[in-house]
């Protein structure tokens, strides 16, 4: 069984650590391959070489360093679907779902490209007698990211197209869980040429994160992932001076008015409560059924939910996949039995789900509680698994007030026919992604991405125009000649 490798300076090379983690294939529960847990020394090799690679590549006109993004579009189309496929056999989604996210990974490199717009600056002639001013935009250094298990392709992809664009350079740490999606895109990456030190990648687990947070030539950190380790690195980089966006976890809910379509509906709410299993940070978590519709929502949700086809994500005809791993599996099973303890009704039960040919995968079937209490544990706390809870209102003024209350602040879905309800909703809920009549609220590569409250932690969140100010600095130049 291989292990897989770091590439650092344009090479790929393998790890001198004696510690190694266990990747598995969430569908067959079989071990496929080995992950080393790098080394503090291999992200000071990784740093150094990014940092010998900035002053070169921050002199190249950024119309030819957009010019490799155009090139690696290319070669990413042309290993579109190895990438896919890598992917669902690591992580567990449907083929559908993975190919999903390697089209949104692309469209962040195709957004980048556009850098001659993004990042141009402004000026003012005779701010005073006889002085100009100009304001420019400039890359910073060496740039990192963090990334979780869930979007193995697409996440780092906010942030490494847009760091290097403007001039920076780059290291990726993947998840542990998942490394083998990112070496394939790598592959790629170094296909595509790009100078040595440019783009890196250092596998490993918590001794890589800290040593990247603690790293002097690393200037700044894009993280996703669970929000106390989001807040944790929102606080070690500002101890160490770095630039940081931390993107951290999520409780979104799903609120539906009795005037709402559930015909024309319920293929979205169901996606959103059980597309990738439920681990997405923009995943409903929370049914809110506002006034009378809820004899109607939840007689065809639960039928819904019922008739999906759980199975391995390769094969035809699949709607949701296992979740990540053992450990993570238990995880999920535990709240479910935390809200049976705590006195939810539970309608549909996923637990000891059989999927034929496929006994040691880790499935868990969908899952929805009736009766959920809003202060009980399911209703208030990240599952990141296919359950749902699902709570009754009278109004929407109520339902908001949940969402108000909520220390999460990620998305928030509202399905109704009146513009006037969207209006107040959009306005009033405080998430900063919104979702009406649909049920997953994801930006384009061309508008922001992250959450509020305890969500994100951080200035400027990932990808569209604003993240090129989190890569550059802004240089005020005053001159006067004479």
């Amino acid at each position: 069984m291989n292990s897989v490798k770091n590439y650092i300076n344009g090479t790929w090379s393998d790890s001198e650590t004696q510690e190694f983690g266990e990747v598995w294939c969430p569908a067959t529960g079989e071990k496929i391959a080995h992950v080393p847990f790098s080394t503090a020394a291999e992200v000071d090799q990784a740093a150094q070489a990014a940092k010998n690679a900035y002053w070169d590549w921050r002199c190249t006109p950024p119309l030819t360093r957009a010019r490799y993004l155009f090139k690696l579009k290319d070669l990413f189309e042309k290993n579109f679907e190895d990438i896919a496929r890598t992917l669902v056999t690591e992580e567990g989604k449907t083929l559908d779902e993975a190919r999903g996210e390697v089209r949104r990974m692309i469209e962040n490199v195709e957004h980048a490209t556009g850098v001659t717009t993004l990042m141009t600056g402004y000026n003012l002639e005779d701010i005073a007698q006889g002085i100009d001013c100009t304001a420019e935009r400039q890359p910073i250094g060496v740039f990192g990211a963090i990334v979780p298990f869930n979007f193995p392709a697409m996440v780092a992809w906010w942030f490494l197209p847009y760091a290097v664009v403007t001039g920076n350079t780059f290291i990726v740490k993947p998840s542990e869980q998942v490394p083998l999606t990112q070496t394939r895109i790598f592959e790629v990456v170094d296909d595509c040429g790009f100078p040595e030190g440019v783009v890196n990648m250092v596998h490993g687990a918590k001794d890589v994160v800290n040593a990247m947070l603690h790293h002097p030539d690393i200037k700044g950190i894009s993280f996703v992932g669970q929000s106390a380790t989001a807040r944790y690195i929102y606080k070690t980089c500002g101890e160490t001076g770095k630039r940081v966006q931390a993107l951290g976890g999520a409780k979104n809910f799903l609120l539906v008015m009795p005037d709402a379509d559930l015909d024309t509906g319920m293929p979205s709410i169901i996606t959103s409560f059980y597309g990738c299993a439920g681990e997405r940070c923009l995943s409903g978590s929370v049914l809110v059924a506002v006034g009378d519709v809820y004899a109607r929502l939840k007689e065809k949700f639960v039928a819904a939910a019922s008739a999906l086809k759980v199975g391995n994500g390769l094969e035809e005809g699949v709607q949701m996949g296992p979740v990540i791993s053992k450990k993570h599996q238990e995880k999920v099973l535990g709240y479910i039995e935390k809200g049976i303890k705590e006195g939810a009704k539970l309608i549909l039960d996923g637990r000891g789900i059989k999927v034929p040919g496929y006994p040691n995968g880790f499935y868990i079937g969908p899952t929805v509680f009736d009766q959920v209490d809003p202060g009980m544990t399911i209703a208030r706390e990240e599952i990141f698994g296919p359950v749902v809870s699902l709570v009754r209102v009278k109004n929407l003024d109520e339902g908001i007030r949940l969402m108000q209350k909520s220390e999460y602040g990620n998305a928030a879905c509202l399905y109704t026919t009146s513009g006037k309800t969207a209006r107040e909703f959009k306005y009033r809920v405080p998430a900063s992604m919104i979702g009406i009549n649909l049920g997953i609220a994801a930006p384009m590569a061309f508008f922001p991405f992250g959450g509020a409250k305890g969500s994100f932690f951080g200035d400027i969140k990932g990808h569209g125009r604003e993240i090129v100010q989190f890569y550059t600095d802004t240089k005020v130049v005053i001159q006067r000649w004479t």
